[in-house]
């Protein structure tokens, strides 16, 4: 780092340009590979997002790793493991256990209205109600505020045994279905996420599955979204 005449410049102005220097000499310390700079720069930003469905898929990825490089949606049983920047939930059994926990009075928490939670507070609202999955909502969400790449993690759809059983990460655990109970119908969540992508094709999306994950074909074509392993998308981010 170059040397400074200090006689040049007042004591305040020193002392500015003292600290300037003093963080950036640590910030190159602690960020010497370019790569690693980069994704600092990209987190603050704010070019990434990642939003977290519960498929099985994801199991395998740090989840407080990935929120060094973006801001994290996550849904519903999400909260009980891990805080996201904001956690979606439109089921009105999951909104109920999420106030018993009392998460939303100190985390930001997006659901649609309902009668049931009029005595409930700290709750953020969609108008008009989007009427839609938490995954998919998650997603429009993510995509409403103007990133310019999101991850998609842990949006399976199809269940598990070849689309026999249920696939979530919180399967057996309280509002959801237990281990070996039938897969839920993944249309409804499919169509949503193609309509989110579709609406914005100024945001690049990257699908990020296990390789042998299925592939819908009505996301295929999609020129906006990419699809990647767990593999390729740790070895672009860690």
């Amino acid at each position: 780092m170059a040397k400074i005449d200090k006689s040049k410049y007042t004591k305040q102005e020193w002392r500015v340009i003292r600290e300037r220097r003093k963080f950036e000499k640590r910030l190159k310390e602690e960020l010497k590979d370019h790569e690693a700079r980069q994704k600092y720069l990209n987190k603050l930003s704010g070019n990434f997002a990642f939003v977290l469905g519960n498929g099985t898929s994801r199991r395998s990825i740090d989840l407080n790793e990935i929120k060094n490089f973006g801001t994290v949606y996550g849904c519903n049983a999400l909260y009980r493991e891990f805080t996201p920047d904001y956690l979606i939930a439109v089921d009105v059994k999951m909104i109920i256990e999420i106030n018993r926990a009392g998460y939303q009075n100190t985390n930001t928490v997006w659901t649609n209205y309902n009668r049931t939670y009029k005595s409930m507070q700290n709750f953020k609202y969609f108008e008009p109600s989007r009427g839609w999955s938490s995954g998919p909502t998650a997603l429009w969400l993510a995509s409403q505020h103007g990133y310019r790449q999101i991850y998609i993690l842990g949006f399976d759809y199809k269940g598990l045994d070849n689309g026999k059983l249920v696939n979530n990460i919180y399967a057996d655990t309280p509002n959801y279905k237990r281990n070996g109970d039938p897969a839920t119908y993944h249309g409804n969540w499919l169509r949503q996420t193609k309509a989110v992508i579709k609406e914005h094709p100024h945001i690049k999306y990257f699908r990020v599955i296990q390789p042998d994950n299925w592939c819908p074909p009505e996301l295929n074509n999609l020129e906006n979204l990419e699809t990647i392993t767990i593999d390729q998308f740790k070895s672009r981010l860690f």
